[in-house]
């Protein structure tokens, strides 16, 4: 499963895709997976309430907004390999963020079940095969392929690592 060339997503989404080290979407997934405790993990209950500005997200909210958009790329990616030929409505994250009441979760729950959907994406791109990678869809009235979808997934989460180390940590 190479990297996807452009053409098979939105443009938007370069960012996260150039995110990814790795050339196979497998392998990418894989070695996300074995970083991904330590980092998580390393993240006190206390600090995970943290935001660094009014109006920015705490860290659990951030958590829980990557959880949000795996679950909704997921959805994306099986409608696409199964050739629904429906647009899949957009997202507005900031509204997901504000109702998802994330800060009232303890962050243990929330990295339990991080680790939980991303397990069950990689199981969703590990059991696609070639035709279905290949297929594409529309969401958000954009093109996109499934493959393209398995790179921004392990992109968003280095695009939201970087932003942690940055500006929170």
């Amino acid at each position: 499963m190479p990297k996807p060339t452009p053409g098979t997503y939105p443009e938007y989404f370069q960012r996260y895709i150039d995110q990814v080290p790795e050339e196979d979407l497998l392998q990418a997934f894989a070695s996300q997976s074995a970083l991904l405790p330590g980092f998580l993990g390393s993240i006190s209950e206390e600090k995970s309430l943290y935001s660094y500005a009014p109006g920015k997200w705490s860290l659990r909210e951030m958590l829980q907004h990557i959880i949000d958009t795996e679950r909704i790329f997921c959805f994306r990616a099986l409608c696409f390999a199964r050739k629904d030929p429906n647009n899949i409505a957009g997202f507005e994250e900031d509204d997901y963020a504000k109702n998802s009441h994330a800060n009232d979760r303890s962050w243990q729950s929330l990295v339990e079940e991080f680790m939980v959907v991303r397990k069950g994406a990689e199981l969703l791109f590990q059991h696609f095969n070639a035709a279905d990678l290949d297929s594409s869809g529309t969401a958000n009235n954009n093109p996109t392929s499934v493959a393209s979808i398995g790179f921004i997934l392990v992109g968003h989460f280095y695009h939201h690592k970087k932003v942690i180390e940055e500006r929170y940590l």
